[in-house]
């Protein structure tokens, strides 16, 4: 008997069209073409970036000090940033590596159709007779949805570790951002006290230079009108050029170091700013107890608990290996609905447990282990020769900054006796112009020393920052963001303090007290103004770290001119004294020196200023010790 069986098919609507536009589609994604970023595009983008980059910052109101400074650098330095954004992203990591850990929740929901009837037959095993006709239980067209909670034992354990690993990821990310600060902190220090050296004697240096442009206007003139010899006239022009080349290549060398600071701060281009005028911190003496140091910067260095993080990460990712090891318990249990009619149930639940296990893995043991020890070993290695070189960098600093101790102290000795010189050559100078020549030529050298004085000050200051950061002393308080400047600047100064206590017994903003000078000039001849002496003498006192004031605890210097009786010579002399407000005397000097007949208010001048240099190191000396008593209860 024969059977015949009709069965109805269809075909999906339009499937040439749809395989048509699968193919176009396709052919267009081999045939990208490379397009370059138009000059609009780039215009924008440098736009862009040069409103975000000087964005939301507060303005300049006045002078700058030192910890305005760095709390500009820390708050709106772009390095600075960058690191706290990566510290950001390294939690924002730690999160995502967290919710590995939980159940998987997934719901899947869908539509599916087909362009025939699925289905089959039956055939006997043992006769291979056909036993049912062919036969259906599933809709061309229906929806299906279902929602499956599962939890696996080895991800979740693969995942512990993963979050494990990103833990110590924001750890070497707060590390990374605590070095990027104390390099701050030294490259600020650094370009400070040298744009502040530089703007001290800026003003100084102008005046010399126009003083030296006029003096070479007029010995052309008079070269021109034969007053003097060709030869005398280059000679002293090329005198004159080469004092005026030292004080140049001086000023420029630290004026650098403002563009510098500004840089650091992050401040628009252009920008103009001053720094706050004070005395030098006296730094305190270099820390005699190395082995201290040393531990110290073994323990706080950020390179080296970077490497205590690092060797974390190798640890955990050793056990994550291992755990793959493990097998894999998967448990499962959810809803499900499928709109196929055909189905008895189209709503039902279920659940179950599954275990799997890669037996070729348990072959990596041994490699595992091997790799394990030589990552422990490398770990190791590299975290010693870092401590080496953490070590050698404290010795170093430290010598260094006895060093720049001497350089400076020898700088600052060298620029007292320029500065005498070229008081004692105003004072005898007259109007010849080999005399204009030679006053001219000590005072370039004079500010030349003076330059170079600030040059050495700013060195050991940078020494002094060297020192600091070898450590890995955290200088700037932890939690600033959104912290105004002035608050900012305020909590520095006591994080400075602290940090430095830390390195070194006793610190330079303790050492900077000293007792304020009050100027007194008397004795002077008929006709010599004493407001102009006196201002001499102040400007010779502020020049070396001190501070004129007229209050009832500055200390009072003196000077008494005197003539002295020669047969051959005019001579003169200072009684210079310096004693405490209630008359007690610390200090009496005489400075004899040679005057014209007539001394000009200019030339009398210049011989007070000699003569208070001559003491000058003892009345810084004096004020200090006088502050330092006057502390103690």
């Amino acid at each position: 008997m024969s059977k015949s069986l009709t069965v109805n098919k269809s075909k999906l609507a339009g499937a040439p069209t749809w395989a048509a536009a699968a193919i176009a589609v396709l052919l267009a994604g081999c045939s990208v073409n490379p397009v370059q970023l138009s000059k609009d595009e780039i215009a924008q983008r440098v736009t862009n970036d040069q409103t975000q980059m000087y964005k939301d910052q507060v303005p300049l109101g006045g002078p700058i000090s030192y910890s305005d400074a760095l709390a500009r650098a820390l708050k709106y330095n772009l390095d600075y940033r960058l690191k706290m954004m990566e510290s950001s992203l390294a939690r924002g990591l730690l999160d995502v590596s967290a919710a590995d850990m939980l159940p998987k929740l997934v719901a899947d929901a869908g539509y599916n159709e087909r362009n025939n009837d699925s289905g089959g037959i039956s055939v006997g095993i043992e006769d291979r007779v056909v036993s049912l006709r062919p036969s259906t239980s599933e809709e061309r067209s229906h929806y299906y949805g279902r929602a499956t909670l599962s939890w696996n034992a080895l991800d979740f354990g693969l995942a512990y570790f993963r979050a494990k690993q990103a833990a110590d990821e924001v750890n070497i990310a707060e590390e990374r951002r605590r070095k990027i600060l104390q390099n701050i902190v030294q490259d600020v220090r650094n370009a400070y006290w040298r744009a502040l050296g530089a703007q001290r004697l800026l003003a100084e240096a102008d005046q010399l230079s126009t003083r030296i442009d006029d003096a070479l206007g007029k010995s052309r003139e008079a070269e021109r009108a034969g007053v003097l010899p060709p030869t005398q006239g280059l000679a002293y022009q090329r005198a004159l050029l080469d004092a005026m080349t030292l004080v140049n290549a001086k000023r420029q060398e630290m004026q650098f170091a403002k563009r510098e600071l500004a840089a650091l701060m992050s401040l628009p281009p252009g920008t103009e700013f001053t720094l706050v005028d004070k005395p030098e911190d006296r730094l305190a003496p270099a820390a005699l107890d190395i082995d201290k140091l040393e531990r110290s910067a073994l323990e706080n260095r950020p390179e080296l608990r970077e490497e205590d993080y690092k060797a974390r990460v190798g640890i955990n990712e050793t056990r994550k290996q291992i755990a793959a090891l493990f097998p894999s318990l998967n448990l499962y249990a959810g809803p499900r609905y499928d709109s196929n009619s055909f189905l008895y149930n189209s709503n039902w639940a279920d659940a179950g447990l599954s275990v799997s296990m890669d037996l070729f893995r348990l072959a990596a043991i041994p490699a595992i282990n091997r790799t394990n020890e030589a990552r422990k070993r490398t770990d190791e290695a590299r975290r010693q020769a870092l401590a080496m070189a953490v070590i050698t960098q404290v010795r170093v600093s430290v010598e260094r900054y006895k060093l720049a101790v001497v350089d400076q102290e020898l700088a600052a000795e060298s620029s007292r006796v320029d500065q005498r010189l070229a008081s004692v050559s105003r004072a005898g100078s007259s109007n010849r112009l080999e005399s204009e020549l030679e006053t001219l030529r000590t005072d370039s050298r004079a500010l030349v020393s003076r330059f170079q004085f600030a040059t050495a000050y700013a060195a050991t200051q940078a020494s002094y920052a060297r020192v600091l950061n070898s450590v890995g002393i955290d200088l700037l308080p932890d939690t600033v963001t959104g912290t105004d400047i002035p608050t900012l600047a305020s909590a520095i100064d006591k994080s400075l303090l602290e940090g430095e206590k830390m390195v070194f017994v006793q610190t330079g903003a303790a050492q900077t007290l000293s007792r304020p000078i009050a100027v007194r000039v008397v004795n002077l001849p008929a006709g010599v103004g004493e407001p102009a002496v006196r201002s001499a003498v102040e400007r010779i006192v502020t020049r070396n770290d001190l501070r004129t004031a007229q209050g009832s605890d500055a200390l009072v210097l003196t000077l008494s001119f005197e003539r002295v009786d020669s047969r051959a010579t005019a001579r003169a002399q200072w009684r210079v004294t310096l004693a405490e407000p209630g008359g007690r005397q610390l200090l009496s000097q005489s400075y004899v020196s040679f005057l014209p007949d007539t001394p000009s208010e200019r030339s009398l001048g210049a011989f007070a200023e000699a003569a208070a240099l001559s003491v000058i190191s003892d009345v810084r000396r004096l004020a200090r010790e006088s502050a330092s008593v006057a502390q103690k209860p």
